[in-house]
């Protein structure tokens, strides 16, 4: 038996898409009320026909704005399942819209990252992407984005990060108040979160190859298409953007161990690791130096285009 958790805060005036899409959950799955509160709000729960566990919390706050009071909580109620993630809002000053997003956790700048599980997030997007095709919703982009953690925006401790050791995801809608709003997104989005452990109906998936992507904007189009594409089964660990890795002085040797801190933080053997062409030499250098001491493959970001030919 697999677990999952999932938390939603249902403050309209914090975030417009949880509680929807925890309202579509209720309204459509057989969700039982826990035993237990959660910082006195209520926990739900469900299991699929595989025998799978998954919660459904509800917050009054999105669970990254308040670290200091849910991480213990965490770690009492969730620290054995294996995988969380935030159902939230995209949004953003150039935010595009109408997206449907799940990225990895972590502050690239501070160099502190969460657990990242390859497999359940190349489930989530797939399984989204699926959806999102059979939904008809032709308007909207299925897409991952760089490493973050919206704590980071609300001043919260980014060294509390990495204090709950379960690989925890943002699943989102983008980025305005329609796209937000609009039912077929919410529906897909709660689907979706019970296809997160598709490779225990399906061992195959579990036979993927795992990038580490360095450079690039927020929303890299080609690192999400990489593993859209299924002509072979790749996913991502975490994506550092160039303008992050910029600030965070990623190309100095003294911050080189926090790149090695990186890869730590994904639960499977990196095989590959990608680079885009808009960082500079002095950072392809470090990721090259990283790939030859674990003795994977560097490349440009260029051959994601054709993923049978990529040296993996």
């Amino acid at each position: 038996m697999k677990k999952a958790v999932y938390f939603f805060c249902t403050d309209y005036e914090r975030d417009e898409v949880a509680p929807r899409v925890l309202d579509y959950s209720k309204e459509n799955y057989d969700l039982k009320l826990a035993d237990f509160k959660f910082a006195d709000r209520d926990v739900y729960e469900y299991t699929d026909d595989m025998g799978n566990l998954f919660s459904y919390v509800e917050t009054d706050k999105v669970l990254s704005y308040d670290y200091d009071l849910y991480i213990p909580l965490l770690n009492k109620y969730f620290g054995d399942y294996d995988v969380a993630g935030v159902i939230n809002w995209h949004g953003g000053k150039n935010a595009p819209d109408k997206i449907l997003t799940v990225h990895s956790t972590g502050d690239v700048v501070g160099k502190v990252f969460a657990p990242s599980n390859p497999i359940y997030l190349r489930n989530l997007l797939l399984a989204i992407e699926e959806n999102r095709v059979k939904e008809g919703l032709d308007d909207f982009t299925t897409m991952t984005e760089a490493t973050h953690w919206t704590g980071t925006i609300q001043g919260q401790d980014i060294n509390l990060i990495d204090k709950y050791q379960v690989p925890i995801f943002d699943i989102e809608i983008g980025s305005t108040l329609e796209s937000w709003k609009n039912p077929v997104a919410v529906g897909i989005l709660s689907n979706s979160l019970l296809r997160v452990f598709d490779n225990e109906k399906d061992p195959s998936l579990n036979d993927i190859k795992v990038l580490l992507c360095a450079g690039g904007m927020h929303f890299e189009e080609s690192f999400s298409n990489v593993i859209l594409n299924t002509e072979k089964p790749i996913s991502i660990g975490h994506v550092l953007s160039g303008q992050w890795m910029v600030q965070g002085e990623y190309d100095k040797d003294e911050n080189y161990q926090y790149l090695k801190k990186c890869v730590e933080s994904i639960s499977m053997k990196l095989d590959g690791i990608v680079f885009h062409d808009n960082i500079k030499s002095a950072y392809k250098n470090q990721v090259k130096k990283l790939g030859e001491e674990l003795g994977i493959p560097v490349f440009k970001y260029k051959k994601l285009k054709n993923p049978k030919d990529l040296p993996l």
